[in-house]
């Protein structure tokens, strides 16, 4: 018999079924090359593959990748591992535990609500978030995004940020991806204040990030835990309700985790689960050297 990996697909921050951000999971033995798995989320064409192995102290490591480059962080891949612990088993209603990431340690936890084996779940992490570094709105970005950028900024984690008018219709924009130059390409964040709806949003946004292989990320937890923060101070709160208004859309509770630490709650539903053919999967330890994880 051919040597197999455990995997599921799961929709992260889903408001319904096939919606949210699609991201599969897979369960290592054992570290894997980073070249192979590469190959892998290229061939599951996912906005993130999330790669799971059990550390010899009994904990977890996690990475991330696109279907052309790995990243430091992801937030639907990591509230979608979560909830693949929880589908195998492995972490219960009521648990919690922490993955061992390229962007520190990264608490998770399935809530007690989240008891019986449904295919959706609830699950909550703890992302950080690096804050906002004001910057001169850019020529033409205004009119690229339809609509007038009121403030614009950088951040740590490589993304700019995007303040637009409420009166912007942010979900009727034009995919302005393929327009898109440096610094932009790799992450741009277009946010807006939320209206009145039956939801009750305090705020919605689009993500965009062509340079990492992504036109359109559908929910994206890291942009929510950068700019939730700001819509924090701005309302006065420690709490605020972040939607994302793609063509597959979703939302999450965003807390306050202390001092750069948000912590985000979301549904996730539970596409498919099986298993892959893992026989090409090589073994480079020197790829999950525990120097890389913090």
């Amino acid at each position: 018999m051919e040597h197999s990996l455990p995997a599921v697909l799961v929709e992260a921050f889903a408001a319904a079924p096939l919606q949210g951000n699609g991201a599969a999971v897979v369960l290592l033995e054992q570290p894997a090359e980073a070249g192979w798995m590469q190959g892998l989320a290229g061939s599951l064409r996912q906005s993130e593959t999330a790669f799971l192995h059990r550390c010899d102290a009994g904990g977890w490591r996690l990475r991330w990748f696109t279907p052309t480059c790995e990243v430091p962080l992801c937030g639907h891949a990591t509230l979608a591992a979560t909830l693949a612990l929880a589908h195998w088993g492995v972490l219960l209603p009521g648990q919690s535990l922490a993955f061992a990431s390229r962007s520190g340690a990264l608490d998770v936890a399935i809530p007690e609500t989240s008891a019986g084996a449904t295919a959706e779940r609830c699950a909550s992490l703890v992302l950080p978030s690096s804050g906002l570094e004001p910057l001169p709105v850019p020529a033409g970005l205004s009119g690229l995004l339809g609509g007038e950028v009121e403030a614009y900024w950088c951040s740590p984690l490589g993304y700019r940020v995007a303040l637009i008018s409420p009166a912007t219709d942010l979900a009727g924009l034009p995919n302005p991806a393929p327009q898109l130059a440096e610094p932009e390409r790799q992450g741009l964040v277009v946010m807006q204040a939320g209206g009145p709806g039956a939801e009750a949003w305090d705020y919605q946004l689009r993500f965009f990030a062509p340079g990492l292989g992504i036109d359109e990320d559908p929910v994206t937890g890291s942009a929510h835990a950068l700019v939730a923060p700001w819509w924090m101070q701005q309302l006065g709160r420690h709490r605020v309700r972040g939607w994302q208004v793609s063509a597959r859309r979703g939302g999450m509770l965003c807390e306050s985790a202390g001092p750069a630490r948000v912590r985000l709650t979301g549904v996730g539903q539970l596409l498919w689960d099986g298993r892959l053919n893992g026989w090409a999967a090589g073994c480079d330890p020197s790829g999950w050297d525990q120097a890389v994880y913090r």
